[in-house]
């Protein structure tokens, strides 16, 4: 995505009337810091948070939760292709459904057996 972005950023000051080798590196230099810093930024517990979405249930015991859906977003029919590769055919085949703050849903079946913890799952640093 990132290579795109410099690309399409790149393409007026290599075909516009400044063909300055100047100015395309000038905008590579920002575009490459910018993307460093957020991505230090995003290495923060405080901040990740902050600007990551919680996961959504929206479908829950076999019901879609039309408010939830409606919030984030997220058509019938998307849940539905999610349901369909994940093996799951009618919808009250569904215990689950969560929207992940990836943008997947993932599904969990009618039947299957639910692990919980005690603990929660915090960020992780990546180093």
């Amino acid at each position: 995505m990132f290579v795109l972005l410099v690309a399409n950023a790149l393409q007026p000051a290599i075909t516009g009337p400044d063909t300055s080798l100047g100015g395309g590196f000038l905008l590579i230099v920002v575009l490459v810091g910018t993307n460093y810093l957020v991505g230090k930024l995003d290495s923060n517990p405080r901040l990740h948070h902050m600007f990551t979405p919680d996961p959504a249930v929206i479908v829950k015991d076999g019901k879609y939760l039309a408010a939830v859906m409606k919030r984030e977003g997220v058509e019938q029919d998307e849940v539905e292709m999610a349901m369909r590769e994940h093996g799951v055919d009618k919808i009250k085949e569904v215990q689950l459904a969560v929207l992940e703050p990836d943008g997947t849903i993932s599904i969990v079946p009618t039947g299957t057996k639910m692990h919980r913890t005690r603990h929660k799952v915090r960020f992780m640093h990546r180093g």
